[in-house]
């Protein structure tokens, strides 16, 4: 049931003007250098909504060089646990008390549609820094087995400065991932989000300095990836880098590390999950809700999207239809409307994208059982029918390559070596999940399949209690869980002679 009052405080804040936004950087916000800027335009219905500061490489080291003073100064750094947890809890609460208002600005900026962004994106935002609050003064240190003469003691010291990249898919859930433990561990944070959505986090970033984080802690540099984030991985004084998004930018990143400081570089870069559903699983029109919803939310512009469905033959054609029935019936349209059930493309580049993967995708064989095309071009906005193609190949582009779009690609399978065969045929391993009452079965495929995240019996979900991260090509490192906080601490060894 859609709750008339939170539809009308949604649509009071839709007609919010937004004026220009400029850099965040040592608490105040600061024109790029030169007052260069960059259009917003909003997917919801393809309008300028603002403009965002575009920084270039001086406005980049002025941020770094803020964080770098800051975190020597101590203020944070320093800060016993216990009291960087009251800071962190008190940011929580203000997303909380904001959660509205952000998750309708970054709707307006990305086009997430509204139900999911006010979980996916304050709610769990707010989550996050509660669990890192709450974990970083339980961390503890270590004593190493030594002789009686030997004292061996293992500190965990915060790296210094950290560099965060985050996409435009989720910005706000995918920020906390990492600026929160970062933070939580006493570093200084530079974050740069997507140029399509950054207007969240800039304001996320006051909320910050609100709660009381000390000036230069969190620093904030929007623009272009292949300047602002290009002078970001270039920085010789940026300690970690942490990324989410594309493999080439990825790729580049680590370039960026060899050919500066050789900083420490964690990459999350998507993936091409299976979604693998058995005879035996328990429910089919269950399972077929959950697979329908694990590609088409956020327009299948999710991470972890089961965008590829294997299907165990006998099945096949019975499970399919269910699949293509829900995706016929979801309600794509204005992403601020709580009943919409898939929001719009984030932008036009990403839209044409889309429809190219269909059409290659026809091109090679595939067999096209519903959507497939651009929708509601009269509102000027970005929408994508959800799109289901059966008799996809394991060969086949569509089997291989990222959309970061409601395509979903449909193989059949005979036997559990080939489901298992189909799933591990590409470079990505980030996500997946299996549909099966054989508990046996179950074990072994989390066994076999080559991924981060293997869902069993449902898809996504897992909440901050366990580690997301990828293997083969869908990075390193991990968000989320007491293991984020490995990549934003040193280890350093005390061996004292007694």
């Amino acid at each position: 049931m859609v709750s008339r009052s939170t539809q009308e405080s949604i649509d009071a804040l839709r007609l919010n003007s937004i004026p220009p936004q400029g850099l965040f950087i040592g608490g105040k916000s600061h024109d790029a250098e030169g007052g260069k800027t960059l259009e917003v335009v909003s997917p919801i219905d393809g309008q300028p909504l603002t403009s965002i500061a575009a920084a270039g490489t001086a406005d980049v080291d002025a941020a770094v060089k803020v964080a770098r003073r800051a975190y020597e100064k101590g203020a944070w750094s320093r800060a016993a646990p216990a009291a960087r947890k009251k800071v962190l809890l008190r940011i929580a609460e203000l997303i909380d008390k904001h959660a509205l208002e952000l998750a309708v600005l970054g709707v307006r900026d990305n086009g997430t549609e509204i139900a999911m962004a006010l979980k996916a994106e304050p709610d769990s935002a707010a989550g996050t820094f509660r669990y890192y609050a709450e974990a970083i003064d339980k961390v503890y240190g270590e004593i190493a087995p030594t002789a009686d003469n030997i004292l061996g003691l293992i500190h965990r010291e915060p790296v210094g400065v950290v560099a965060a990249i985050v996409p435009w898919n989720f910005p706000m859930m995918i920020g906390a991932w990492k600026i929160a433990p970062a933070l939580a561990a006493g570093n200084s944070v530079v974050l740069k989000p997507a140029e399509t959505a950054s207007l969240s986090l800039l304001r996320l970033a006051e909320i910050c300095a609100e709660a009381g984080l000390p000036e230069g802690t969190l620093n904030v540099v929007t623009g272009r990836g292949d300047v602002t984030g290009e002078a970001l991985g270039l920085h010789m004084d940026v300690d970690v880098l942490a990324f989410t998004g594309s493999g080439g930018v990825g790729r580049r990143l680590l370039e960026y590390s060899a050919r500066s400081n050789l900083k420490r570089v964690y990459l999350e870069l998507g993936g091409k999950s299976p979604n693998i559903v058995f005879a035996d699983a328990l429910d089919l029109d269950q399972a077929a809700k959950v697979s329908a919803s694990g590609i088409f939310r956020n327009s299948g512009q999710v991470c972890v999207a089961g965008s590829r469905l294997l299907v165990e033959k006998s099945i096949h054609r019975e499970f399919v239809a269910k699949v293509v029935a829900i995706a016929a019936s979801m309600k794509v349209g204005d992403p601020l409307d709580l009943s919409t059930e898939a929001g719009a493309v984030s932008s036009a580049d990403q839209l044409d994208k889309n429809l190219a993967h269909v059409r290659t995708a026809l091109a090679e064989g595939g067999e096209l059982r519903t959507g497939g095309s651009r929708i509601l071009e009269e509102t000027g906005g970005f929408y994508m029918a959800p799109t289901v193609l059966d008799a996809v190949r394991p060969d086949m582009k569509l089997a291989l390559e990222e959309v970061f779009g409601p395509v979903l690609g449909v193989m059949a399978f005979d036997d559990e070596d080939e489901a298992i065969r189909f799933a591990n045929s590409t470079r990505y391993g980030l996500a997946s999940a299996v549909w099966t009452q054989n508990l046996s079965r179950a074990h072994r495929m989390v066994r076999a399949i080559k991924a981060g995240v293997v869902h069993v019996n449902t898809y996504g979900g897992a909440d901050g209690t366990v580690p997301l991260g990828g293997v083969k090509q869908s990075g390193n490192g991990h968000d989320k869980s007491l293991h984020a906080l490995d990549k934003f601490h040193d280890l350093k060894t005390a061996w004292i002679q007694l």
